[in-house]
């Protein structure tokens, strides 16, 4: 059984890859998701290649074998159905649970995984909209677009928060931008890189602006 520190070297190698769509991690950038010292990740990183765990390159960097993938995605499949689970039915704080779940992840049996799965609707995505892999390591394929970049005018669904920092979250939780809300982008102005948003509630509407970078945050779809 792995270790936790293997764990979360192993989910931060597959969390990484996915926002750069490259194969290999740059070691410095490793390093600064685990919080250590570069020679540290590198020392790590030379025992998952002994395990036939990752590939790892001096001068490219590490990236996941399919055996270290499918570990990871287990290890991701855990922590986001503990993640609903806190929120769902122990009602913990959205912007709180990421921590809890970072700890119990590692914990967690097969049998109470698969009762929290049951228990839960066989659920495809976590409080956040980040996609649960399937006990077979499976992920539902997503084809999103943001509020950066979706069609002006237009009411769309929002589906997924990228930046799952707490303060951040609660920011969202605020502005009525939760998965689920129906908005629409009235208008983007690149020069005041100003987004102005509508967003739909069940008694009214009203306009938020954000910056397109907090705008590229959120990933949408049609209602």
């Amino acid at each position: 059984m792995a270790s936790k520190t293997i764990e979360n070297y192993l989910k931060q190698i597959y969390l990484a890859r996915q926002e750069s769509r490259g194969k290999f991690i740059p070691m410095g950038r490793l390093a600064n998701l685990m919080e250590v010292t570069p020679g540290t990740a590198t020392t790590m990183v030379k025992a998952l290649a002994d395990a036939h765990l990752v590939g790892y390159e001096p001068r490219r960097g590490v990236k996941l074998s399919r055996a270290g993938e499918h570990l990871a995605l287990h290890v991701l499949r855990r922590h986001r159905l503990v993640e609903l689970l806190l929120v769902r039915v122990l009602k913990l704080d959205w912007s709180q649970v990421h921590e809890e779940a970072e700890e119990i992840e590692h914990a967690i049996s097969e049998r109470v995984l698969e009762a929290i799965d049951r228990l839960l609707g066989r659920p495809v995505a976590d409080p956040h909209g980040d996609p649960i892999p399937t006990a077979g390591g499976k992920v539902h394929p997503q084809r999103f677009t943001s509020l950066a970049t979706c069609p002006l005018d237009r009411p769309v669904r929002i589906v997924r928060i990228l930046d799952q920092e707490p303060n951040f979250l609660r920011f969202v939780d605020q502005c009525g931008l939760t998965p689920q809300a129906i908005v629409r982008v009235q208008q983007r102005d690149p020069l005041a890189d100003a987004v102005r948003l509508r967003i739909a509630t069940d008694k009214s509407a009203r306009c938020r602006i954000l910056s397109g970078g907090v705008a590229a945050r959120f990933l949408v779809r049609d209602p």
